[in-house]
């Protein structure tokens, strides 16, 4: 039987314990590590970065000689490092590219999302809306990401999921699926993890 959901479980304890701002930043780290993602000096752009968890390990993992660029809906707390930068940027918007351009002229090395729709506890619609943000987070990796790069999206698995997967397949060498340790059991999401970017 699945344990009852607790919002301050172990990850949620040892983010606060070690200064992060959300649990998933465990996620983030052990996807980073597991697959070889980021480099110091490297350039990475975070999707849906509020409340800034994932911005944390990512700002780490390039170093002060690399770019970490946050952009949410919402203000992102200021993390502390000058090689991160943050924006309000409406993904939907016409302008989001130049915004995000605005911050990171250059190309990004990984573009990643932990962008989740606020869910109404039917799965089916909960699934649907998931899949649209990790399309919307695809379309602005493909126009943003080097030639090689990389691109990881979280996604609730579902019926539509081989399908997402097929299309994220075709623009990259390389996809994994990953369920890092710090995903609560009763989830059902996933991270797409995809490498090698063809331009």
């Amino acid at each position: 039987m699945a344990k009852p959901y607790d919002p301050k479980d172990f990850y949620y304890r040892k983010a606060k314990k070690a200064g992060l701002r959300a649990r998933s930043a465990f996620k983030i780290d052990e996807i980073l590590r597991r697959h070889r993602l980021l480099g110091k000096g490297q350039a990475v752009l975070d999707l849906g970065a509020a409340p800034g968890g994932f911005l944390q390990i990512l700002a780490e993992a390039v170093g002060e000689t690399g770019v970490a660029v946050g952009v949410d809906l919402e203000p992102i707390r200021n993390v502390g490092k000058p090689w991160v930068r943050t924006g309000v940027v409406d993904l939907l918007a016409p302008d989001a590219l130049e915004r995000i351009r605005a911050l990171h002229p250059g190309r990004f090395h990984l573009v990643t999302s932990d962008m989740a729709p606020k869910t109404i506890g039917v799965k089916i619609t909960d699934e649907q809306r998931s899949l649209e943000l990790v399309r919307m987070a695809l379309r602005v990796a493909v126009e943003t990401l080097e030639r090689g790069g990389a691109f990881v999206a979280k996604v609730f698995m579902g019926g539509e999921f081989p399908a997402l997967k097929k299309e994220v397949a075709a623009r990259f060498d390389e996809i994994h699926v990953a369920r890092p340790q710090a995903t609560r059991e009763s989830s059902y999401e996933v991270y797409l993890v995809a490498k090698g970017f063809r331009r």
